[in-house]
């Protein structure tokens, strides 16, 4: 990132990441705020690669329909301002199985861990969120390597940001 950019980390997960959204924006002066969600994703279907602004943003593990069953809205879908018509499923299981990667491309087009809780911290506190995605891998076996792919989506997402903020 580039240097007086404010760097949140969140951790690993929905939860971890709405936490750290949360501690960050407590106690903030947030009425001029944009919050950019920046990271690495999966791809769910075959072809995609890139950078990519999510429109929408999916809870992909709740159990949403035993949830609204019971007469609860489980919010399994966050709208995002200023995306690109993407789908991104967000959720707390690293995506390596072929089965799950094709249930998750019936409904997005990415996957990742974090941004589901991020940008529900973010409506919760009226911030706006952007999210910027870098495809990192095919979410499947491909995807155990990811520690060696992240350096090069780092480098694209830098480059994203301080584009925008020159």
């Amino acid at each position: 990132m580039p240097a007086g950019v404010p760097v949140v980390v969140t951790g690993i997960g929905k939860t971890a990441a709405a936490v750290a959204t949360a501690e960050a924006l407590a106690g903030r002066d947030t009425k001029d705020l944009v919050v950019l969600n920046v990271g690495t994703t999966g791809a769910l279907r075959d072809g995609l690669s890139g950078l990519y602004l999510p429109s929408e943003v999916v809870n992909h593990d709740i159990n949403a329909d035993a949830v609204r069953a019971i007469g609860l809205d489980p919010q399994e879908s966050l709208k995002v301002e200023d995306g690109d018509g993407t789908v991104l499923a967000s959720g707390d299981v690293f995506v390596t199985d072929p089965l799950v990667r094709a249930r998750l491309a019936e409904r997005a087009h990415l996957v990742d861990m974090e941004a589901y809780g991020v940008v529900y911290a973010c409506q919760r506190y009226g911030v706006r969120v952007r999210l910027v995605k870098h495809v990192s891998d095919s979410a499947d076996e491909a995807a155990m390597d990811w520690p060696a792919l992240v350096d090069a989506s780092a480098k694209v997402l830098g480059e994203w940001v301080r584009a925008q903020i020159a």
